[in-house]
């Protein structure tokens, strides 16, 4: 049986995969099929809006993935998983997944609250390495 926490992190990849096709979507979108297909020699020009939050609600993603990883695996490994865990990896799971629509429509404050809840859910996780 695979653990909760290794489930959540194999969704986590996909959530990964689905935040780059994302960006390159309306990337793409504004600078053309060509643009995605060809060298991308020289500076394009600034992105629109929607296009400049997705990209970088992929670079938030990918600034807060490695501590994902790191508590995911940390409390497989370690035999820590439990209740507490499993919980917050779910919790961290949704709301990343909550947050790349409201920074794709430009949602302030909700935004930010969700990533703390995501935060939080990390710590859940976090917390049976620390209390070990």
């Amino acid at each position: 049986m695979v653990p909760t926490e290794l489930k959540v992190l194999a969704l986590g990849a996909v959530l990964l995969l689905v935040h780059i096709f994302a960006a390159g979507h309306f990337k793409t979108k504004q600078y053309g099929l060509e643009w995605n297909m060809g060298p991308r020699d020289g500076a394009p020009p600034p992105l629109n809006a929607v296009a400049g939050r997705m990209v970088r609600a992929q670079a938030n993603f990918l600034e807060t993935l490695p501590i994902a990883i790191i508590a995911l695996l940390g409390v497989v490994v370690a035999g820590r998983t439990n209740s507490t865990s499993a919980i917050g990896a779910w919790v961290w799971l949704a709301a990343r997944v909550v947050y790349l629509p409201l920074y794709g429509y430009g949602v302030p404050k909700i935004r930010t609250v969700v990533y703390l809840l995501s935060l939080i859910g990390l710590g859940m996780v976090i917390w049976p390495l620390l209390i070990g």
